[in-house]
């Protein structure tokens, strides 16, 4: 990973948080922001792989962890094992296609949130886990997919970059 890459993927993170905690916590609908760290985890596992996925998704989890988890190591761990999951599809990888990565953003969101649930509430006794679906975890899930097909263009613009790049130097080296 090239010191260029790594510098933008921190930049990427703070954006992302700083997006998530001030511009869209203005624009609440239903009093619910789109969750823009799983919507980073879930691109870049799925555009660079297992290994990105993962300290994406631990640094993510982190910053989460940090300014509102009650206690630190919750998030990350979860957002870790999603940058895993979405980085085995790395394979897969299409740039025209919008339809899988969109799909694992959705799946991202959907197993962030149940696990959020059980973590957090059901082992608390709190058992009304529809009401916590229908009021928190679609509608989150729906504001994630509006945001990502807005944002993951961007992302992958970002991407395209770095492999021109890469592709121009290695050209260089020849």
């Amino acid at each position: 990973m090239s010191v260029a890459r790594k510098i933008t993927i921190g930049i990427s993170i703070i954006v992302f948080f700083l997006l998530q905690v001030s511009v869209f916590s203005h624009l609440r609908l239903g009093g619910i922001v789109p969750n823009l760290m799983i919507l980073l985890v879930s691109v870049y596992g799925f555009i660079h792989g297992e290994r990105y996925g993962i300290v994406i998704g631990f640094f993510c989890g982190l910053i989460i962890d940090l300014f509102y988890g009650d206690f630190i190591g919750l998030n990350a761990l979860i957002c870790t094992f999603l940058g895993y999951l979405n980085g085995q599809f790395y394979g897969m990888f299409f740039a025209e296609d919008i339809r899988l990565p969109l799909w694992l953003i959705l799946g991202s969101d959907m197993t962030y949130g149940v696990t959020v649930y059980i973590l957090r509430f059901l082992l608390r006794g709190k058992l009304d886990f529809w009401y916590y679906l229908s009021r928190v975890i679609l509608p989150e899930m729906l504001y994630t997919i509006l945001a990502g097909i807005l944002i993951y263009p961007l992302i992958l613009r970002i991407y395209k970059a770095f492999e021109e790049a890469r592709d121009r130097s290695d050209i260089g080296r020849a």
